[in-house]
C-alpha cells in the first residue's frame, strides 16, 4: 500500500505571518494536533505543531554562564539561547514552527512513512508529489487505521 492511498489530502495549512493565536484557533476549531506551513505559492516552508504552540507558556531559561571578574563566560552557545528565546515568544508561525521538515513522497510505501516516524519520532509527515508540492498528510492515526481497520476485530 502507498502513502497517497491512506494520506489525509483536504489538508488544513497556515501562512508564515499567521499569528500564533489564529494558529491556534484552528487547531482548537478543527481538533487539529500540527498543520504544515506554506508561502502565500503554497509551497511548504515547515511544520507547526501543539508542542511549538504550548512552548510559549513555558519558563525561559537563559544560558548557563559563570561570572569570572565581573564578566560573563557563557557555557551554552548564546545564539542558541536567542534561537530559542525567539520561538519561545513569537507571535507569528515562522517564529515558532520547526522549518527542517521530514517529508515523503507520495509514492513511498506505508512500512516506509511508519519506519520514518518511529526513527524520527514524529507524528505527522507532510506528503510531496514527485513536483515537491504539498499534496498531502500523513499521521500516526492514518496508518493506525489502515494496519487495525474498523471491524476487523
Amino acid at each position: 500500500m502507498l502513502v497517497k492511498d491512506i494520506m489525509t489530502t483536504n489538508v488544513y495549512t497556515v501562512k508564515l505571518d499567521d499569528t500564533v493565536e489564529a494558529c491556534a484557533k484552528l487547531f482548537t476549531d478543527k481538533n487539529l494536533s500540527g498543520a504544515p506551513v506554506v508561502d502565500d505559492e503554497g509551497n511548504l516552508k515547515g511544520i507547526v505543531t501543539e508542542g511549538d504552540l504550548i512552548r510559549r507558556g513555558t519558563n525561559i531559561k537563559g544560558p548557563k554562564a559563570i561570572e569570572i571578574l565581573g564578566g560573563l563566560i557563557y557555557l551554552d552557545t548564546p545564539k542558541k539561547f536567542f534561537e530559542e528565546l525567539k520561538k519561545d515568544l513569537g507571535i507569528f508561525v515562522q517564529d515558532v514552527m520547526t522549518d527542517e521538515v521530514i517529508t515523503i513522497n507520495e509514492n513511498a510505501t506505508v512500512e516506509e512513512a511508519a519506519t520514518l516516524m518511529v526513527e524520527k519520532k514524529i507524528k505527522r509527515i507532510p506528503v510531496l508529489n514527485d513536483n515537491h508540492e504539498l499534496v498531502g498528510i500523513i499521521s500516526r492515526k492514518d496508518i493506525m487505521n489502515y494496519l487495525f481497520p474498523k471491524g476487523s476485530e
